[in-house]
């Protein structure tokens, strides 16, 4: 089976530049630099690679809305903060092939006329973060980045910022405020950062997958990458798989390989032999997924048509035992958590949704208890100044109306006898690497 940006995991000491150059890493950064910077964004345009972070906009298209007329400095923000609960797919990349993250970023800079890139990487990511600098100073060494890379007449230099844990810096405008030394609050959009972002300078910001897969879309061209995938979302990506399988793992694979397929044929099925109940298909912000829907596409268009989204493709199993008020209580905890407070839906909402899901799992439930969830997550939703109040609400709404009769049981008996609460840690619990 075909792999391009998981293909060097499991060689030793892939992460060194000896082995990645002997691997075919850099060797597309001469084809790039041969080429017009327009050239490249036309093939990036081509290949549908999408933004794989989890808005899933086109990158390409992306890049050429920054002003060509701008006296500004451009730059390039890799965002590696990667706090999507079940989601852990940029770390592999930032562990076992940092140095095709680099190739990523030259192609891309290049392409956009940058001569500074940001790595803003998550805090608590100790190892990627050492793999990541350490790649850096191997380049720079090379003579691969400095002053004049690769012995050409361009010069870039990358710096690796580290978070400080939040979730909310994972959104574009709050990383670019942290980045900026201020504290990690979404900005109102437009401008947005094409035009006005590091420094209220044009910028580009990427997630590493993508920017993994650039040096692919140079060495095969943007219509042979597009044609890998499906309609509109070219390539292949990394899905995360966590929660009751038996083969929890990092799987590369096409774009719109069936999510039936992801699980039983990859993922080895549902461990102990017990059925499926529910799958969340992108990350803890997608709207959950009964088993009867799991035979769709996994890539952006084919889950936005049936109500849910791709993401970061972070796909979380839960099997028949799994109770879905504890599952959701666990989500809505997180969110609470992690909203900044700038805004009064998001802050309000995520505390109230999880206090009222925390009564009925406590026994003290109201028979109006699940309408006011729903009533409540729509009220939030679109009504904050970045995702994470729609993240709060759209799990709510869809766990809530899909699996309404599991809510009311609990609220007319208390805890059924049938089912136990999971404990916090499960959701994207249990993954290792598997490609």
């Amino acid at each position: 089976m075909l792999k391009l940006v998981t293909k060097n995991i499991g060689i030793e000491n892939s992460h060194t530049l000896a082995v990645a150059k002997a691997n075919g890493v850099y060797s597309r950064v001469e084809k790039a630099l041969a080429m017009a910077p327009e050239a490249i964004v036309e093939d990036v345009i081509k290949s549908n690679l999408r933004g794989l972070g989890g808005a899933g906009f086109p990158a390409g298209r992306k890049w050429s809305f920054l002003p060509k007329d701008s006296p500004k400095p451009r730059y390039l923000v890799v965002n590696g903060d990667e706090g999507e609960p079940g989601t852990v797919k940029d770390k592999y990349i930032m562990i076992h092939d940092p140095h095709l993250l680099i190739e990523g970023i030259i192609i891309t800079c290049f392409a956009i006329r940058s001569h500074k890139a940001f790595i803003y990487i998550r805090g608590e990511y100790d190892l990627p973060i050492e793999r990541v600098e350490g790649a850096i100073a191997e380049a720079k060494a090379a003579g691969i980045l400095g002053e004049r890379v690769m012995g050409r007449d361009f010069a870039l230099d990358i710096v690796v910022h580290r978070g400080a844990g939040a979730y909310i810096c994972g959104e574009e405008t709050s990383l670019l405020e942290s980045l900026e030394g201020k504290r990690g609050w979404p900005r109102l959009k437009p401008p947005f950062p094409a035009v006005e972002g590091y420094q209220r300078c044009p910028t580009v910001v990427n997630n590493i997958e993508t920017l993994s897969y650039v040096p692919f879309v140079i060495e095969m061209g943007g219509q042979a990458f597009a044609d890998l995938g499906s309609e509109r979302n070219g390539g292949l990506r990394i899905y995360s798989v966590s929660g009751r399988v038996n083969k929890p793992g990092v799987y590369e694979l096409p774009m719109g390989t069936p999510l039936r397929q992801i699980i039983y044929d990859h993922a080895g099925g549902i461990a102990g032999g017990r059925q499926l109940k529910a799958v969340i298909p992108g990350g803890s912000s997608a709207p959950i997924l009964t088993a009867a829907e799991i035979d769709v596409p996994m890539d952006f268009d084919s889950l936005a048509k049936i109500g849910s989204m791709l993401g970061s493709a972070g796909i979380v199993v839960f099997d028949e035992t799994v109770s879905i008020p504890a599952a959701l209580l666990v989500l809505a905890r997180f969110y609470a958590h992690e909203s900044c407070g700038q805004c009064t839906p998001c802050r309000e909402g995520t505390a109230w949704m999880t206090k009222i899901i925390q009564r009925i799992l406590d026994g003290d439930g109201r028979m109006g208890d699940a309408d006011n969830l729903i009533r409540i997550a729509r009220n939030v939703l679109g009504n904050t100044i970045c995702p994470l109040g729609d993240a709060a609400a759209l799990p709510v709404i869809s766990w809530v109306t899909k699996f309404r009769p599991e809510f009311e049981e609990w609220i007319k008996r208390g805890r059924p006898v049938s089912q136990a609460p999971i404990p916090v840690t499960h959701i994207g619990e249990r993954t290792a690497v598997a490609v």
